[in-house]
């Protein structure tokens, strides 16, 4: 099951799309190796997509893994989903304001995430504090929005959606890499990859006939429209797709790493075989199939 978009670093979920196969890396015939994948290739690009749909759909495919006496595996690299999905959240509706929302955009847009992140600090230290780590600019706008509607923090609004125990024990596997450059020129080659493969190609077909903001927001696709668009050069915006790439993953390792249970591999250090193994003594140790509960 998977919950992030690309081995080289992408906006979530975007593997649950159509036809971005190529920009979010989806695993192949061939490297499913007759495993079931899950939530995969079933939306269409014009559907929005949010968390709370992500958890709602996971849960039950869970249930059914387990009941069958299979050990469910959730693959992926966005922690907001990854966290949301484990810790059993209880999201709840809050009404949208679209003039209050235009607003604060315009906001933001014009005094920047730092001005933006010094109002929340006014009112919700720990949102800052959170929020300051990702600086997604939206999350930010809805932070404020959803004080100003409530009354709430987003602090106090996360606690109360995380009151329920998590029905899961899981074994968090990450993989790092001690060299940060390794890293980084895996990324590269890998965009490199990518392009040799049709990105390019996979991109203008998207623009032509996507529209939902959800999906076009994925990395691989927005750093190439200003070619698409004849605003810069091929190389230019293959170097910012690369950049943002690297921050992604980045970020992806700043989340993760604050959280004290994932076992981390550094894949420049040890083989693949020796991870496996490794691995799977982990899950073989703490795993118990006949354990695992259901929401």
């Amino acid at each position: 099951m998977r919950t992030a978009g690309t081995n080289t670093g992408d906006t979530a979920y975007m593997q649950i799309y159509k036809h971005m196969d190529i920009a979010t890396a989806k695993p192949t015939e061939e490297e499913k190796q007759g495993v079931p994948h899950h939530l995969m290739d079933f939306l269409d690009p014009c559907e929005a997509f949010s968390v709370a749909r992500y958890c709602e759909l996971a849960k039950p495919v869970i249930a059914d893994i387990a009941d069958r006496g299979k050990l469910p595996i959730l693959v992926g690299g966005t922690g907001l989903y990854v966290d949301s999905l484990l810790g059993n959240v209880t999201f709840t509706e809050t009404e949208t304001d679209p003039a209050l929302r235009a607003a604060l955009q315009q906001e933001l847009d014009e005094r920047g995430v730092d001005a933006m992140l010094e109002k929340i600090r006014a009112f919700d230290p720990a949102s800052a504090e959170r929020l300051a780590v990702g600086r997604n600019p939206k999350r930010i706008v809805r932070c404020i929005e959803v004080y100003r509607a409530t009354g709430m923090t987003q602090t106090q609004l996360n606690a109360a959606q995380t009151a329920l125990p998590s029905p899961y024990r899981a074994i968090k596997i990450g993989l790092t890499a001690a060299d940060r450059d390794f890293l980084y020129e895996r990324i590269d080659r890998r965009v490199d990859i990518m392009l040799d493969n049709g990105l390019l190609e996979e991109a203008r077909a998207f623009y032509g006939d996507a529209s939902s903001q959800t999906a076009s927001a994925a990395i691989g696709y927005k750093e190439l429209l200003p070619y698409l668009l004849g605003e810069k050069s091929l190389e230019e915006c293959v170097e910012n797709l690369k950049r943002s790439t690297r921050r992604y993953a980045k970020r992806q390792l700043t989340w993760f790493r604050r959280d004290p249970s994932v076992h981390w591999f550094e894949i420049d250090r040890l083989s693949f075989e020796e991870i496996l193994s490794a691995a799977s003594e982990l899950i073989s140790k703490d795993c118990h199939y006949g354990k695992i509960s259901n929401p």
